[in-house]
């Protein structure tokens, strides 16, 4: 994950940063009412496409509507691509988390083909295409209003702001720029330069709870005490599903060119939706949509679900997220990569069952969000935020070492774009078209 530099780019000044606060908690709030809005938007027409509808029409919502909604879907959003100024911004697939900012004309178009995706049940989260839009936005307001201000501040706040939002605490935005502001150079402590994304962040995270925002907090069994073998066979969970989010990295690439093969932007999301509707049909809904409300299906019965059925859950879900990802469709991987990990944490459970729940369901979590997200601040907090339990925090912090040898030579989970790209695609100059 990284940030363009220029040389000016520095931290805010003890001077700045006082002043620079409240445009920061500003931007917070702004940051979370803008999600807010998408997300309801996308509920609202999902209610529309998967109960209404089906309810006037009389059919049934698990069997070949999902096909039939799935492929309607990847054509509304590839005539999108292909007509909408902007043409939706930048391909998911080669987007990282936080990127550099996009032009305002961009904006529209990316939020209606991440409404759309969101609506239609495709197996992407909302994190990257509205970090995107809350960045653009905040980057040329600073430019108007605050000139003096450094744009990479602007980006950092306004990603701040919105990771918080998106996961309902300041402290996922702070564990996961301490990376990013670490490897910065220019002077100043690290504190001086998380001081405004954190107050941005903070600011996000309430005004999500304000709006009641679900939490991501559910409830599971306290861990307790730890226990040695428990480090063991922890990372046993985790590491088993690094290798099959690696599995998943290696597939990426090919399922990436094989769709774009196809060279049309209506083309590739309709050929995309149609088999994200077959793989909805076989694996129903809870495979289906960003992830967060079928984290809490999963774990609402953990008992009623055995270790087969967990692995195709699982499978269909990465799948899922393959295709999603590959097919031009806007939308993050975070959150499905966590109803992965939550998946295939519980088939952790099934086969070792002396593996506590909240323990195995944190490890698959930690696994499968250190490949696809490449961040271990991240990757822990998940894993604690989703048990809600924070002692399993000591027990992660162990666990995540093997784990993260898995990973430290791995690339990372995202498509480098070939030099020549089709016109509805924004120009790349990377040399091919591999995941890195």
């Amino acid at each position: 994950m990284s940030l363009a530099r220029t040389p000016s780019d520095g931290p805010a000044s003890p001077r700045q940063m006082p002043l620079l606060a409240i445009p920061a908690i500003l931007l917070g709030a702004f940051a979370a009412l803008l999600l807010w809005a998408l997300e309801q938007l996308a509920d609202l027409l999902s209610g529309v496409l998967w109960d209404t509808l089906p309810g006037v029409l009389g059919v049934d919502p698990s069997g070949w509507w999902i096909v039939l909604i799935l492929t309607l879907t990847g054509l509304a959003v590839g005539i999108g691509l292909r007509y909408l100024p902007g043409h939706g911004g930048p391909d998911s697939a080669t987007t990282e988390l936080i990127s550099p900012p996009l032009s305002l004309r961009v904006l529209p178009g990316l939020a209606v083909v991440t409404v759309l995706s969101l609506a239609g049940g495709v197996s992407l989260g909302p994190e990257n295409p509205i970090i995107a839009i809350n960045v653009g936005i905040a980057v040329t307001l600073f430019a108007r209003f605050l000139p003096g201000v450094s744009p990479q501040i602007a980006v950092l706040i306004a990603g701040a702001a919105t990771v918080g939002a998106l996961f309902g605490t300041p402290v996922a935005a702070a564990l996961l720029f301490t990376g990013i502001v670490a490897a910065a150079k220019g002077g100043g402590s690290l504190w001086d330069r998380l001081f405004l994304p954190v107050a941005a962040a903070g600011a996000g995270a309430i005004t999500m709870r304000l709006l009641g925002s679900p939490s991501m907090e559910f409830d599971l069994p306290a861990y307790g005490s730890p226990h040695a073998i428990d480090a063991l066979t922890g990372a046993l969970v985790a590491c088993g599903a690094v290798g099959i989010s690696l599995a998943a990295l290696a597939v990426f690439p090919v399922l990436w060119r094989a769709l774009h093969a196809l060279r049309h932007p209506i083309l590739i999301p309709l050929v995309g939706g149609f088999v994200l509707g077959i793989l909805g049909l076989i694996g129903g809904p809870i495979t289906m949509f960003k992830g967060l409300d079928q984290i809490g299906e999963l774990l609402q019965d953990p008992d009623g679900y055995d270790g087969t059925q967990l692995a195709v859950i699982a499978g269909i879900k990465i799948l899922a997220l393959l295709v999603a990802a590959s097919a031009l469709f806007r939308g993050g991987r975070i959150f499905p990569a966590t109803f992965i990990g939550v998946a295939l944490g519980m088939l952790g459970h099934v086969l070792i069952p002396s593996l506590p729940l909240g323990l195995a369901v944190g490890c698959g979590i930690l696994g499968v969000v250190l490949v696809i997200g490449r961040d271990g601040w991240l990757a822990i907090f998940l894993g604690v935020a989703i048990p809600g339990d924070i002692t399993l925090l000591p027990m992660l912090c162990l666990i995540i070492l093997p784990a993260w040898l898995l990973v430290s030579r791995a690339p990372e989970f995202r498509i480098v774009p070939p030099a020549t790209e089709p016109a509805f695609a924004p120009p790349s100059h990377a040399p091919d078209g591999t995941a890195r």
